[in-house]
């Protein structure tokens, strides 16, 4: 027993003092310890963490600008998701082991999914354009037997949609979750700041990525628009929870998939800006696609639109108004609005459970 722990001491004035400091140099080594693992965390996640798909899949093409991944087995018509092409890699539709939107569609009928894994661009990429990567999608259809159902997320959406328009064959079925088709829409916050930003801006941005719109940018982009958040709470929290294993697998896997962003080939970017986000050419007919002026009329598949009602980054109308454009007959359009916000469009727990299901049973009746 030591002199804190004796109580015939403790009970002697001239020895508080010491039985204070004993119990101050416990508390302090613990108090040392557990900030010592809460920076060896956040070093972790910033740092080291990197993302990584939870379902095993096969290498079905490796391309210039992506790699193509097979899941399930042969069967029917594939099934083929579009990541966002938006500075994140595709772990976002295979996210971690029974949160999968891959899983998901695997569990509810579809046999054989396949995913566009984009590649970050290297400084011998930064001139491709979206031709570029409308032209490997194409690509990918075809080895995939010429005829998909096509599922869109977000970025990955409005090019799963010039795909659909420009070759309305490949394309059985379309489902385009967060997608922004018609960008006038709504009054989100990207469309605000891309709208206020002069185009200089985001050439001044490429220029200082060595003509690369490099995914740090972005990633700072991203966290500013809820600072708060990511700069005081996202910390805070991770202290709270620095000795609980199921908080911290958890807060890796998401890490490991957000603070890694890919880097976009700088002439792509300017492109997508100027014409996709500024003009809105590809709703309004406007945009060139593979040679050809882009008529979403041409649309003419099932298709599923799901929005999500409190996404900040592509508003519910300029998911949803994408009904007003095509040519697909209104009873074969489904639009539905979720609880929740962008990402957990596609990898939110309850999205998954609650309404991708329905989705996959959907696509399987086409």
């Amino acid at each position: 027993m030591n002199d804190s722990e004796n109580p015939s001491l403790l009970s002697v004035p001239a020895f508080w003092p010491m039985a204070m400091a004993a119990t101050l140099l416990e508390e302090g080594t613990e108090l040392y310890a557990r900030n010592l693992r809460f920076v060896e965390e956040e070093i972790k996640i910033h740092g080291e963490l990197r993302p990584a798909l939870a379902t095993p899949n096969r290498v079905r093409l490796d391309l210039r600008t992506m790699v193509l991944r097979d899941y399930g087995k042969p069967g029917g018509i594939p099934t083929l998701i579009d990541a966002p092409h938006a500075g994140h890699t595709a772990m976002i539709a295979d996210y971690y082991e029974g949160q999968s939107l891959v899983q998901t569609l695997l569990a509810n009928g579809i046999n054989h999914v396949a995913l566009t894994d984009w590649k970050s661009a290297t400084p011998d990429m930064k001139d491709l354009e979206v031709d570029n990567y409308l032209a490997e999608i194409v690509v990918a259809i075809d080895d995939l037997g010429g005829r998909v159902n096509l599922v869109g997320l977000c970025q990955g959406g409005w090019m799963s949609t010039m795909i659909a328009a420009r070759f309305p064959d490949k394309v059985n079925s379309l489902v385009l979750a967060g997608a922004p088709i018609d960008t006038d829409a709504g009054n989100g916050s990207i469309k605000r700041t891309v709208q206020e930003s002069p185009v200089s801006f985001y050439r001044e941005l490429v220029a200082l990525g060595g003509g690369l719109m490099q995914g740090k940018f972005m990633l700072q982009g991203w966290k500013n628009m809820h600072p708060e958040q990511h700069y005081i709470q996202d910390h805070v929290d991770l202290y709270e929870h620095i000795d609980d294993p199921a908080y911290l697998a958890k807060e890796e896997t998401f890490e490991s998939w957000y603070e890694n962003p890919i880097d976009l080939p700088g002439r792509w970017y300017l492109q997508v800006i100027t014409q996709i986000f500024k003009e809105n050419r590809l709703a309004k007919g406007e945009f060139i696609g593979l040679g050809r002026k882009l008529d979403l009329h041409n649309i003419n598949c099932p298709l599923y639109l799901l929005a999500g009602a409190d996404d900040d980054i592509t508003t519910v109308e300029q998911v949803l108004d994408a009904a007003k454009y095509v040519g697909t007959a209104k009873d074969r359009i489904v639009q539905e609005t979720v609880p929740g916000g962008h990402i957990g469009l596609f990898m939110g727990a309850r999205t998954l459970k609650d309404h991708w299901p329905r989705i996959a049973r959907w696509i399987c009746a086409q």
